[in-house]
């Protein structure tokens, strides 16, 4: 599929589903990996992952351009066409729209880093687990206020 047949499609889709006309421009954004697709306040236009087609077809992808609509008729109706605002979330339960695009096949979840570090009070012996390192000289303890002393953890010593 290509831009104009998206262009087309996107135009079927608003005038089928909100019965008014898609003015701007859709196009595909190969770069889109983690979101389904953007609307464009400024411009007005769409953009769309064609990821999430080649994954799972059609019907989720209408399902996407139909959240990218939501955004695109209610900011220009001067309505609430953020995720957070009512009428965002009423028309798009009304048009059968999705809030959540669907993870792609073989895209792996961001692991947390391990602490690397530990810094101990020398005071009164609290201890913290850090990921990147600080200077504790321009730091104290916020217990007892004493002062801090770094240690680098060992491979069998870190914690995730």
């Amino acid at each position: 599929m290509n831009d104009e047949t998206l262009q087309a499609w996107v135009e079927k889709i608003s005038w089928e589903s909100f019965g008014l006309p898609f003015r701007h421009k859709a196009v595909f954004n190969g770069r889109l990996r983690t979101t389904g697709g953007r609307y464009f306040t400024k411009t007005h236009h769409i953009e769309i992952s064609p990821h999430q087609l080649a994954a799972f077809g059609p019907e989720e992808t209408e399902k996407i351009i139909k959240h990218e609509l939501c955004h695109y008729h209610l900011h220009l109706a001067n309505k609430g066409y953020r995720h957070r605002d009512a009428d965002f979330k009423a028309l798009l339960a009304q048009v059968g729209g999705t809030r959540y695009c669907r993870s792609l096949p073989g895209s792996r979840q961001r692991k947390s880093m391990p602490y690397r570090y530990k810094i101990a009070c020398v005071d009164c012996g609290t201890e913290y687990l850090r990921k990147r390192r600080i200077d504790p000289s321009r730091y104290v303890c916020g217990r007892c206020r004493g002062k801090l002393k770094i240690f680098t953890l060992s491979a069998s010593d870190k914690v995730t």
